[in-house]
Order: structure tokens, then sequence, then C-alpha cells
């Protein structure tokens, strides 16, 4: 076996071929083109102060906090010192460009959607057994088994059963539609009556429901969802033409 293996410019493009990420990397070089070119035209300018700030925040989200560890990173990533303010300018562009297009929309979006945001705490143990299920549900009705007892017993998958069957925060997506509907009309803390699903019978506590609340983490992602869904939309609509070292393929939206 040999020592070391010399890697060539056409070695990994052949690669990325053969990997079938040519699609992928074609609407990523469109969305950077889209991003960039919608900037331009809304006149959305970048200061110096700005873009250090960027290229700062970028070394903070891959935790390189020493010089070394830039130069280190830098060179894992085959990156000039001009490529990575490249990729910080992007970076800071697409979120200014973002908040042109989208940021008076995040409050009345996240109002029309309040429902969709709010949270709940909810166990949950599935059975194969509706009888079984309804038993136990019985009994915690009254009092003659708490539901951590049910979870230690029934739930097989080791992880869950020592969580008690803990589901975390969870929102309305998360659940199906006919599950959804009864936890979040809940009083908690509740346990509803088993429900059927085609996975099973949920029987489910409700332990708590977090109202929506617009913070700054729910603002900066509600901004994102809508400036993702205005990309895509770019892309579904744009005619891409790539040029590689064989046929020319125009790929065009339907």
């Amino acid at each position: 076996m040999p020592k070391f293996i010399n890697v060539s410019k056409e070695d990994i493009f052949y690669q990325i071929k053969i990997s079938c990420q040519i699609p992928g990397l074609v609407e990523a070089i469109a969305t950077r083109q889209i991003i960039t070119d919608t900037a331009k035209e809304a006149g959305i300018k970048v200061e110096i102060e700005e873009l250090q700030q960027a290229a700062n925040n970028l070394r903070l989200a891959n935790k390189l906090l020493k010089a070394e560890d830039t130069w280190a990173w830098l060179e894992k990533h085959h990156l000039s010192i001009d490529e990575f303010e490249a990729l910080a300018y992007t970076n800071l562009i697409s979120n200014k460009l973002a908040t042109h297009l989208f940021g008076q929309q995040v409050e009345p979006f996240f109002y029309q959607h309040e429902l969709d945001y709010a949270g709940v705490v909810t166990y949950e143990v599935i059975f194969d057994d509706e009888d079984l299920a309804m038993e136990l549900f019985c009994a915690l009705k009254e009092g003659e088994i708490s539901f951590q007892e049910i979870a230690h017993q029934y739930i097989e998958e080791p992880e869950i059963r020592r969580a008690r069957g803990y589901c975390g925060i969870q929102r309305r997506k998360d659940f199906r539609p006919e599950i959804a509907a009864l936890v979040f009309a809940a009083t908690p803390p509740q346990i509803l009556k088993p429900i059927i699903t085609p996975k099973g019978v949920h029987l489910i506590s409700v332990e708590e429901i977090i109202e929506a609340k617009l913070d700054e983490q729910l603002r900066v992602k509600i901004l994102g969802d809508l400036f993702a869904a205005w990309l895509k939309q770019q892309i579904a609509e744009l005619e891409i033409v790539t040029e590689l070292n064989c046929d020319r393929t125009q790929v065009a939206s339907p």
C-alpha cells in the first residue's frame, strides 16, 4: 500500500461527478449568483467593519479561536485568505438581503402562524394493544399507577425508557394532525385518552403547553425560512445551463 496518495483537481472533479454531487453544486452556485445579483440591484452595500465582524463570526462558528486554528482550517479546506473573506462576504450579503426582503414580514408572518410556533412538553408510550392502553389509561385516572411506571415497564428502547417517555419540546408540525389537535387542546397536566394511529396506540401525558413568543431566535428562524423559500422559488424559475467537459446540458424548470 502506498504511503501517500496524490490527488489532482481532475480527481476531485471526477469524484464529485461520480458521487452525483453536480446538481447540488450547480444549485449552490446559482443560489450564490442570485443573492449577489439581487443584492446589487437592491443597492445593498457592505462596510469594512461589517465584513470584519462577519469574518469574526465565521471564525467563532468554526471554533477558530487562535490564529493557528484559522490557518489549519484554511489549509484543510484549501482556502486562501481572499477566499475566506469571500465566504464571510457571502454570509453577510445573504443576511443583509434576507433582512432587506423580508425583515418587515417576520412579525405579520408570526401572528398569522402563531399556533404553529407554540410548543408542548409531552411524555408518550406507544402500545400495540388497544385494550392494554385503555386499561392503563383508566389506572392512571384512578391514581393506581404513574406514567413514569408505565414508561419504565412498557418502553423497550433503553434511552427513551430511561427518560420515562419524555419527548422534549415539540411543535404542532411534529405530530400527526389527529394527535396535534388533541395535544394542543389539552389542559396540562393531563393524560389523553389513547389515540390510535397507523404507528400504534398512543398514551400521552401533556405536561406543559408553551405559548409562542417572537424572541430573537424565532425571529431569525422565520427570516431564514422566508428567505430560503424565496431562493427555492427563484431557482425553480431559473434556466440553468452547465457546460462540462462532455455534453452541454440544459436544465430548465418545467
